[in-house]
């Protein structure tokens, strides 16, 4: 049996439902305010997978795609879902695999922009489920961890480096039991595979001439401050930054002379290990 998936169109193009079978993989919360956003709004955070780009940080909060409807293009099974924003076109076409599922990408834009995306992915796992990422893989830690390294953080950096699974000593493969911190990282290399239990996702981005990475948000009831919960992403990106405007010369995607990106994201519910 294949992944079931169910998009909601009208807010967002939001993923709501990955499920096999009796599992439900992606984390939900109750946000009534997510009905009535508008393009620029603060982020509703509702769970799911979101479309984020241009950017995940910074402005527009989580991009330009969530806080606008989508629409359907053509009748057909393999029709695409689109979202038009001010500087760009982004289509995505779902089709079910043999173990999962796969989208296809493409954004239209002038030639030269420069864009990140993410399939921003929560995950409802278990304190027990682990990350897999190939092992020393440059890994940028972003200053929210600042407080859990044995050392201070660089003078006005937005990031640090590291290697996987362990960047500068703080190791991010395991998720764990609440314990009120949140940190975000971006693996480079565009797979990673979950384990839970006995359950298995894996997920893949692949796109030529771009930069690809898999983002991490481990948020332990460490935010938002004030009503901090649990969430947990695990989300292929092009790009390897969160904010598209920290991105050095090859840290996010640009469209080329064609004006247009074409990528693909794989999920599947059998083990891909790096």
């Amino acid at each position: 049996m294949p992944l079931d998936v169910v998009t909601d169109l009208l807010h967002g193009g939001r993923w709501t439902s990955l499920r096999h079978g009796g599992r439900e993989w992606l984390w939900r919360r109750e946000s009534t305010e997510r009905d009535g956003v508008a393009p620029g709004d603060a982020f509703v955070d509702a769970g799911g997978l979101e479309e984020c780009v241009p950017t995940v940080r910074g402005t527009p909060d989580h991009g330009d795609a969530w806080s606008r409807a989508w629409t359907r293009e053509g009748d057909g099974e393999s029709d695409g879902e689109s979202v038009r924003c001010d500087d760009f076109t982004l289509t995505r076409t779902l089709r079910t695999t043999s173990d999962g599922v796969e989208a296809a990408y493409v954004l239209t834009a002038e030639p030269g922009f420069r864009f990140l995306w993410a399939a921003h992915a929560l995950l409802d796992l278990s304190e027990e489920a682990l990350l897999k990422a190939p092992e020393g893989a440059p890994t940028r830690l972003f200053p929210e961890a600042a407080p859990l390294l044995g050392h201070p953080w660089p003078d006005g950096a937005p990031w640090a480096e590291g290697v996987w699974p362990a960047p500068l000593g703080l190791r991010l493969d395991r998720f764990g039991p609440d314990d009120g911190t949140a940190v975000g990282a971006v693996v480079a290399g565009g797979r990673c595979c979950v384990h839970d239990g006995d359950d298995r996702l894996a997920l893949a981005v692949a796109a030529e001439g771009q930069p690809l990475s898999v983002a991490l948000w481990r948020n332990l009831g460490g935010f938002p401050a004030g009503r901090p919960y649990r969430s947990t992403g695990v989300e292929p990106m092009l790009g390897r930054v969160f904010d598209l405007a920290e991105a050095g010369p090859d840290d996010a995607a640009r469209v080329p002379a064609s004006g247009e990106v074409r990528w693909r994201l794989t999920v599947s519910i059998h083990c891909h290990c790096p």
